[in-house]
């Protein structure tokens, strides 16, 4: 993706002991003159902020401005969220991987387009106080030890039920119903379960993976510089009825069509990828 002049952005893998509860961490700031405007693609995962420098700000449709003073949670993302870089701002963002976010704070869901503070979460300043550690740290591996070792007493123990499903990996197979199936519960009981621990349905994430795999493709087509997008090919290949219902998860998620999308994707920023 092309950025903004002026605006950096990079994502750096974790470290293996980490692996199970954050997918990436990612690094970002405004070295312009100027306010920087991004979209961030849903990922539906959860993800907590640290803003350094100029305060980072969330805007929610209304055109409300949430701004980051230090640290915030968000989350899961289930629909676009579009945010800004003042000149000086520097976020770092933790991404939340399956249910670490419910092993850790003991809840898996904020309101959608709404920020929390993750002291007020825990009853406690023990964010406050590392995001003042973080900002005496100079480099991204620094950082990056000192939130995994920060993050490691509070974990609690995975559940069984969610351990099963974040692991489930059969496309042939409906997870609801094959691990209602193994553990003699209901279909119900699972759905709950799966909801409770990673703050989504399991119909839900699988619309959103369908979406997910036309926009790659999207992306793809436009890489190699394709003047014409093939859209029978996405509908074909990701498993959509016709355009209409292509269009409509578009506008979904992103609040734009397939169409505008190519046109201002590169100031979106796509979480998974």
């Amino acid at each position: 993706m092309a950025f903004k002049e002026g605006y950096y952005g990079y994502r750096v893998g974790v470290p293996e002991v980490v692996e199970g509860i954050f997918s990436h961490f990612y690094f970002g700031g405004n070295a312009s003159q100027e306010i920087i405007y991004q979209t961030l693609l849903p990922s539906f995962q959860t993800i907590m902020v640290f803003s350094f420098g100029s305060p980072a700000s969330f805007l929610t449709e209304a055109g409300e401005s949430l701004p980051v003073e230090k640290c915030v949670v968000a989350g899961p993302i289930r629909q676009a969220l579009r945010y800004q870089l003042p000149p000086g701002a520097r976020i770092i963002v933790v991404n939340f991987k399956d249910d670490a976010f419910f092993r850790f704070f003991g809840t898996a869901v904020i309101t959608q387009h709404t920020v929390a503070d993750p002291d007020a979460l825990l009853e406690s300043n023990c964010f406050a106080d590392l995001w003042q550690e973080l900002c005496t740290i100079s480099t991204d591996a620094g950082i990056i030890d000192r939130l995994v070792a920060f993050c490691q007493p509070y974990l609690r123990e995975r559940s069984g039920i969610a351990g099963q499903l974040a692991t489930f990996d059969n496309p042939e197979l409906g997870a609801i119903k094959t691990i209602a199936g193994q553990n003699n519960l209901s279909e119900r009981a699972i759905q709950l379960q799966h909801k409770k621990h990673f703050g989504y349905s399991a119909k839900a994430i699988s619309r959103y993976l369908r979406f997910l795999k036309a926009v790659e493709l999207l992306q793809s087509m436009a890489a190699k510089g394709n003047s014409k997008t093939d859209w029978f090919k996405i509908i074909d290949q990701c498993g959509y009825y016709d355009q209409s219902q292509l269009i409509h998860d578009f506008n979904h998620f992103l609040h734009i069509s397939p169409a505008q999308y190519l046109k201002f994707q590169q100031t979106v920023c796509n979480p998974r990828g």
